[in-house]
């Protein structure tokens, strides 16, 4: 049985075709930040990789991982473009500009359980600063963000970039007493899973969340989840960390200040968040484009300062037809001890992911992005004049038109209006044997004929339609750009 596997799919035209102009959007928005594009392997080492992925209960954390024949080494697809950044880092440090700055494109691997809209491979299109600790490199790749969402369509309003620093967290840890500085080993699985149990709190809500805080969580198929089984009173610790946002920013830090009181790393934290919020506004990204909210943590378990993470929040209709807000299509942060793990040294570093599948969705649900067209099709009429059609298509190709001749058997012309209507071609091309004699040709709008095809009720009008008219061939490029151009405008 011919079938894709289980959590992958096939993407067809428009996807294609609509992934391709974001993704070229984007990259003109990072190369104007000074970013240089890379090019790292699919494939990685698992040593490389690490032991940061998020699904910690399955073979090899969640990769597609196999070892190879060769020299026995244990390999793996991607599962992010971070961790291979901090490889090409590390290995060629010495050619590299520091700081260096980045982007990467492409598809990523998780070997976890697929489910509606969540599939094993996706693409990510990411930007990283490696080799500044300065504040201001987190500041840029925020609004940097802020510019990329703008520029494939977002709307302002339509979005929100929210900021919170694991370094605060930590603080919170620390008093909670679930983080000894002294021995980061202690309790280290109990933090992992408080980070995975906030980082799903859109998902499942505060109750949700503070049930895997405690022994766990049973979810509606059955499954259990073991929790940090942390004590009543570290949990809520924990609880009032991810509650601890309000409407004014100066609040939420004076909160924050609250509850990491104690702690070194927690008040370096909150000032960090502080100096981030007063360099975004005096640039312009208020908070109508950026928030500080204690809730967001990133799952993963680089992180190590300041997350980011960049939320839709329009609302869509689901599967189920139940209103909902959109959600996340990006996140980030502060990851200092990547690289340390292949030169012992700590290298400052931090960027951002855009979840490029997510964004393809989202430009959707809000109707934005001109779907693709098919192309103009030259219908044949005459089997013996194959040649003449070629030209046609030829010169409307050297125009920059999308073009194509009819392929298969054209003695049923009935099967290629069918074909153009499959293709979404927009115009049908014909010229027969009386139309040659003349030195014409007819051109058939098919969108506009496919409109009124539903909104009119009699021949007459029909024939009051210009649906389809006849121009000299030599007009033949110049009538089409004009009629691309005046549906483009009307769109």
């Amino acid at each position: 049985m011919a079938r894709t596997p289980k959590g992958f799919r096939d993407c067809f035209g428009i996807e294609v075709a609509e992934r391709g102009r974001i993704l070229s959007l984007i990259a003109e928005v990072y190369d104007r930040y000074g970013f240089d594009p890379l090019e790292s392997p699919a494939v990685e080492t698992v040593e490389s990789l690490g032991k940061f992925l998020p699904d910690l209960d399955r073979p090899n954390a969640g990769v597609f991982a196999w070892q190879d024949d060769e020299d026995a080494n244990w390999l793996a697809l991607r599962y992010d473009l971070t961790a291979p950044l901090a490889r090409v880092y590390a290995q060629h440090r010495n050619e590299l500009p520091t700081p260096y700055r980045r982007y990467a494109m492409g598809p990523v691997w998780r070997n976890e359980k697929p489910g509606p809209g969540r599939f094993r491979q996706f693409y990510q299109c990411d930007a990283d600063t490696v080799g500044s600790a300065s504040p201001a490199a987190d500041t840029e790749i925020c609004a940097m963000l802020c510019d990329a969402l703008e520029c494939i369509g977002v709307s302002r309003g339509d979005y929100i970039v929210r900021i919170n620093s694991r370094r605060v967290l930590n603080g919170v840890m620390e008093v909670a007493g679930i983080l000894d500085p002294s021995k980061p080993e202690r309790f280290a699985e109990e933090r992992g899973i408080v980070l995975r149990a906030i980082d799903k709190l859109d998902r499942l809500g505060h109750r949700g969340v503070r049930a895997l805080l405690g022994e766990g969580r049973r979810d509606e198929s059955g499954d259990f989840t073991e929790g940090a089984r942390l004590s009543d009173d570290q949990a809520d610790m924990v609880m009032g960390f991810v509650e601890a946002g309000r409407p004014d920013i100066s609040a939420t830090l004076a909160r924050l200040r609250e509850l990491t009181s104690g702690s070194d790393t927690g008040a370096t934290g909150v000032d960090e968040l502080e100096r981030i919020g007063e360099s975004l506004d005096v640039q312009g990204y208020g908070s109508n484009r950026i928030e500080i909210d204690p809730s967001v943590v990133r799952g993963l378990g680089y992180y190590t300062g300041p997350v980011f993470e960049a939320e839709l929040t329009f609302d869509i209709t689901d599967e189920k037809g139940r209103r909902r807000r959109f959600g996340s299509v990006a996140g980030g942060g502060r990851y200092d001890d990547l690289v340390k793990r292949f030169t012992g040294q700590e290298v400052p570093a931090t960027g951002i992911s855009l979840g490029v599948d997510r964004l393809l969705a989202a430009l959707r649900a809000r109707g934005v992005g001109g779907a693709m067209t098919g192309p103009v099709l030259v219908t044949v009429m005459d089997r013996d004049r194959i040649g003449d059609y070629q030209a046609m298509v030829a010169e409307l190709r050297g125009a920059g038109i999308r073009a194509e001749m009819y392929l298969g058997n054209p003695r049923n012309f009935g099967s290629q209006l069918r074909y153009a209507d499959r293709r979404d071609c927009p115009f049908a091309i014909i010229q027969g044997t009386d139309e040659r004699a003349r030195d014409c040709l007819i051109v058939k709008n098919l969108a506009l004929g496919k409109r009124l095809a539903t909104e009119i009720a009699s021949n007459e009008e029909w024939r009051n339609q210009p649906a389809q008219r006849e121009i000299p061939r030599a007009d033949l490029v110049s009538e089409i750009s004009g009629c691309i151009g005046a549906a483009k405008r009307m769109r």
